[in-house]
């Protein structure tokens, strides 16, 4: 692509103003104002971003911006213009005209922003066939596959012909990516586009973030990954409850923050802090501070082995492709054990043969030192309460018809058998993930990000496993969120002594949460040590590399830019 050589900023005219924007939803005295009086302007080739908690109004803020707030809702500001548009009381063909065009959006959930009856050629390529940017089939389908290419997703002629479901999440993410640069809009606003992203994805989609702004592009960008906004922004706006509490440069948030939110925010990230320490101010029954952080003894029993295991799966073409190809472990008692790679590496599939949902083409797992994967399901069935999981999107795995309070109660053993005993279980599950009572009767839809995965951690210890398979089970909460389910989890290990094998793409906190790690990639294990080993001595120049491209605060005071936290010994 061209480069842009852009006036210096102060020569250069606003290309969004908001002056004073507030959104509500509800009608007059039942009105809930959820955004309150948001002010900034944004230049080309300039990057603001957005941060927060879960609720704090980012994501309202950025659908205001394009005319999606909502059906029901009132949108308000002294000034909302974009590029000379005055964007108050704009109708619909006028947003037309704005959107993909002007203005692109990266949403945050992929699985359901794309259209599961499309394929994804074609959705990249809507917005070329609306707006009369290619001229020939032949031209949009080669305008999707550069497209596809330029967000850095692997054989693009094979995925442009796939339905979403069977892209990973990784891949689904960059497909927005890609559909929202088709018309190479003046300003894109992207949603957490990382989130869902390996640390190898992520690296590419931030350079190519990067690189929009460097053609003169303006970026808003809204993420609960503070590492990756140090990195983009240029200007950051912290927000709370629906208000600005605090704006600046990036090196000014990150470097010195001044208000005290800010500052817990900051204090949540598992990178800026020691391995194993607490990241929340709260606790679980009498723990205040953890335990000083070891290796495991090897003298503790094996409770979980895994032997040779392969895994085959038909690919786009026909043919067979080993998706795990000869992967061993072995995870003992009251110990975690960090599963990490790309995308595609093959970790979910190695879950999923442990959990016995998939039956291995070689290879076997014993559990608690019997066969597991050879045994016949009825076999297997009164020993299946023994290893649970958490899953990534608990509202998926939740019946959405039933209330808190019935799900706990079916989780429990067969062995709690009244109801006066269910009922006493129930509510010492909901005390040890630190939840009240009173959500009892709510349903999962009514509770928030944050307690839906106390709920879903809840369910996994209700019948009292050994294992539990925590798969991706922060990648969607915001810092806060995720820094009291990393304590939890660690928590509850320390008072139950179950064992954790524990699947993520981010780096940052399987370093802060595991004691072993092993990195798959391409379905094999090319590492494994203790954490200590991989971060500050791995042996694969795979694992350097994943290492390297993990997203740092490059504000931060106390790391400087040719070093990095697990060089200064942090680890």
């Amino acid at each position: 692509m061209l480069q842009v050589h852009l006036k210096p900023v102060w020569q250069q005219a606003d290309l969004l103003t908001v002056d004073s924007l507030s959104v509500s939803f509800g009608l007059d005295i039942s009105a809930k104002t959820v955004v309150r009086n948001v002010s900034f302007s944004l230049r080309p080739g300039r990057c603001l971003a957005i941060v927060g908690e879960s609720g704090s109004g980012k994501s309202v803020t950025a659908r205001a911006l394009i005319g999606l707030a909502g059906r029901h809702a009132r949108v308000h500001a002294r000034q909302l213009s974009f590029d000379g548009t005055d964007l108050i009381g704009l109708n619909d063909r006028g947003w037309q005209r704005v959107r993909g065009n002007g203005i692109g959006f990266v949403l945050q959930d992929a699985l359901v922003s794309l259209d599961p009856l499309r394929r994804v050629g074609k959705e990249i390529g809507e917005g070329l066939r609306l707006h009369g940017a290619v001229s020939s089939r032949q031209e949009l389908t080669q305008r999707v596959i550069a497209l596809l290419k330029l967000v850095g997703i692997p054989e693009p002629e094979i995925k442009a012909q796939q339905m979403p479901h069977q892209l990973s999440g990784g891949q689904r993410q960059r497909a927005l990516i890609a559909a929202a640069l088709a018309l190479d809009p003046h300003l894109l606003i992207a949603d957490e586009p990382t989130t869902a992203l390996d640390v190898t994805a992520q690296a590419q989609a931030l350079a190519l973030l990067e690189e929009t702004k460097t053609r003169g592009k303006a970026l808003i960008l809204i993420s609960h990954d503070l590492a990756v906004v140090s990195r983009v922004a240029d200007e950051v706006l912290v927000m709370r409850q629906g208000e600005v509490v605090e704006r600046g440069t990036a090196a000014q948030i990150f470097g010195d923050p001044r208000h005290s939110y800010t500052r817990q925010l900051l204090d949540a990230v598992p990178s800026r802090r020691p391995r194993g320490s607490r990241l929340s101010s709260s606790t679980i029954g009498e723990q205040t501070e953890p335990p000083p952080v070891q290796s495991p003894p090897t003298s503790r029993p094996i409770v979980l082995e895994a032997t040779n295991l392969v895994k085959r799966f038909k690919g786009p073409d026909g043919t067979l492709r080993a998706a795990v190809d000869g992967v061993s472990f072995e995870l003992r008692s009251g110990e975690t054990l960090g599963i990490v790679g790309e995308s595609g590496s093959g970790k979910s599939t190695v879950a999923r043969m442990v959990l016995a949902l998939e039956a291995p083409d070689e290879g076997a797992v014993q559990f608690e030192g019997r066969a597991w994967t050879t045994l016949a399901e009825r076999e297997r069935q009164p020993r299946r309460r023994s290893i649970s999981i958490i899953y990534q999107d608990p509202l998926s795995s939740f019946d959405p018809r039933w209330t808190v309070g019935r799900i706990l109660s079916d989780s429990l053993s067969s062995n709690v058998q009244t109801s006066r005993k269910r009922q006493e279980r129930v509510l010492e599950l909901l005390d040890l993930v630190g939840l009240s009572k009173t959500l009892l009767d709510r349903r999962p839809i009514e509770l928030s990000g944050g307690q839906r995965q106390r709920v879903a951690i809840a369910r996994a210890i209700a019948p009292n496993p050994a294992v539990i398979i925590c798969d991706e089970p922060v990648s969607a909460l915001d810092v806060s969120i995720q820094a009291q389910v990393l304590d939890l989890l660690g928590d509850l290990k320390r008072h139950l002594g179950m064992s954790y094998l524990f699947i993520s793409h981010d780096l940052a906190v399987v370093r802060h949460i595991s004691d072993r790690i092993i990195v798959m990639r391409e379905g094999r294990i090319v590492d494994c040590g203790t954490t200590e080993e991989i971060f500050i001595n791995p042996r694969s120049e795979y694992t350097r590399s994943l290492i390297a491209a993990m997203p740092r605060f490059v504000c931060d005071p106390e790391i400087s830019r040719s070093s990095t936290i697990f060089e200064r010994g942090v680890a």
